[in-house]
């Protein structure tokens, strides 16, 4: 399981929450809360991993760790 991207729970909670709340506002308006509910569980899921996964790299890496290329500037001249 070493090709498999961390999900932070930071970033999932959040998903859940914004998405909780979503979609209970989805649920009062169509006059059906527990499927607003659900229906927002399910995107708080899906915005939970996008939130968690900000900041890596395709080997999973966030921008924090430390690797054999930390630092170094190979993107030339930035001004």
């Amino acid at each position: 399981m070493a090709g498999k991207p961390k999900v932070t729970s930071q970033g999932m909670g959040a998903g859940i929450a914004l998405g909780v709340g979503v979609g209970t506002a989805i649920g009062v308006a169509m006059g059906n809360i527990a499927m607003g509910v659900a229906i927002g569980a399910a995107m708080g899921v899906a915005f939970g991993v996008a939130f968690s996964q900000a900041g890596r790299d395709d080997a999973g890496n966030s921008d924090s760790d430390s690797g054999s290329n930390a630092g170094s500037d190979t993107g030339g001249d930035r001004n």
